[in-house]
């Protein structure tokens, strides 16, 4: 018997996936599309939990931030995302001397 995931989990995948995605070609590259494709489902399931790509790439940098994601955080900053610049000033100089190296 086949059982449903949680909201949280499917929100969670996508997440995953859209940070691969955005390590791969870019935070400002990554299209709802795109996601659905990498995690498998349709678009409108994207639509679904991340209604707007404004509301996506806030929730994209949130979790790049929650994770430390240095590359993703590193091309938030380079694109001025509020969330990005929000950071903690460690993490900014983190993600910084990351692209450095």
């Amino acid at each position: 018997m086949r059982t449903r995931k949680r909201p949280i989990e499917h929100k969670r995948e996508l997440l995953a996936a859209a940070l691969i995605i955005a390590r791969a070609v870019g935070y400002d590259r990554v299209t709802r599309d795109a996601l659905a494709t990498a995690h498998g489902c349709s678009p409108a399931l994207v639509s679904y939990y991340f209604a707007t790509m404004p509301q996506l790439k806030r929730a994209i940098m949130s979790a790049a931030i929650a994770e430390r994601d240095l590359v993703v955080l590193a091309q938030g900053l380079a694109a001025k995302d509020s969330k990005a610049l929000a950071a903690s000033p460690a993490l900014k100089g983190a993600a910084i001397r990351a692209l450095r190296t």
